[in-house]
């Protein structure tokens, strides 16, 4: 239960204290001049929707290294870095990407990828994936890693998050604007009426965009182990660490960046949920 109030806590809580910030600020009017402008009011639902997910977004190869503590391999110590970069690099070829920084961090098993654009991402395992997987095995995990960013998948969570943040701004705004008029017909639309309905809808509207974010989620693991597969040139490799990781206790990651693990705790409400089940995962790339 903690771990979903975080992750829709999160979004809301931009929303929510930008939005307020704004306010204070006497910004809104702008929105507002003259009635409800829904040009207008849509032009700063934008401006709030996109600001916490792009700043997000720009830091968040700095910000998964200090919360992980990963070290980045900048000059091989060892033949297992070495094995590593090189891995990561042959991947990266067979992707058409430039070969992602390369890191290690301390943890139980898992792994992940960030970063803001393809040519400049950051891949990261952990020392329990790597004792706890042959290397065939941890080379899929590293394909998986590099198929998301091959897809552009932080990008693209970061537009979807940023769109229906829009939305959430927008539509609560518009209730609570129709709510205050109801109940003050002589009023402006943004009486107490306004305020209140407002921050509930805008509650609401973040859980119900935090649910399609999370569907969002799960189909792109589905194409980053079908991307893994194919950069293997055969599917066993992915399914062997899959299955592999079913049987291991998932490494805790920084809120943040969890979506973007190879495997997460499952939820208990399954629509919640950043990766779909791992058997469901494997059926998948056994059925291709």
């Amino acid at each position: 239960m903690k771990r979903i109030a975080l992750f829709l806590a999160t979004n809301i809580a931009v929303l929510i204290v930008i939005a307020i910030i704004v306010r204070l600020l006497g910004l809104e009017q702008i929105a507002d001049a003259n009635g409800l402008n829904l040009g207008a009011l849509l032009a700063f639902s934008a401006v709030i929707g996109f600001t916490g997910s792009i700043i997000s977004l720009l830091i968040s190869k700095p910000m998964a290294k200090w919360q992980t503590g990963a070290h980045a391999i900048t000059q091989p110590s060892n033949a297992d870095e070495r094995w590593l970069v090189d891995t990561v690099a042959k991947l990266s070829a067979r992707a058409g990407v430039r070969t992602p920084e390369v890191a290690i961090y301390p943890g139980e098993a898992n792994a992940f990828a960030t970063g803001a654009f393809k040519n400049s991402a950051l891949v990261a395992v952990s020392t329990g994936l790597l004792q706890s997987m042959t290397q065939e095995e941890v080379e899929a995990v590293l394909a998986h890693e590099v198929a998301h960013v091959a897809n552009g998948d932080m990008v693209t969570m970061t537009l979807i998050q940023g769109v229906l943040n829009t939305f959430v701004v927008f539509l609560s705004r518009v209730v609570g604007y129709a709510v205050d008029k109801q109940l003050n017909k002589d009023g402006n639309g943004q009486g107490i009426g306004y305020f209140v309905t407002s921050l509930i809808c805008q509650i609401v509207f973040g859980v119900l965009a935090s649910l399609i974010v999370a569907w969002f989620s799960r189909q792109r693991e589905f194409r980053a182990d079908a991307g893994a597969a194919d950069y293997m040139g055969q599917p066993n490799s992915m399914i062997s660490a899959l299955s592999r990781l079913g049987g291991l206790e998932p490494g805790e990651l920084p809120q943040n960046i969890q979506a973007s693990g190879i495997s997460d705790r499952p939820s208990f409400m399954a629509l919640f949920s950043t990766h779909p089940p791992i058997e469901v995962r494997i059926a998948a790339l056994r059925s291709r």
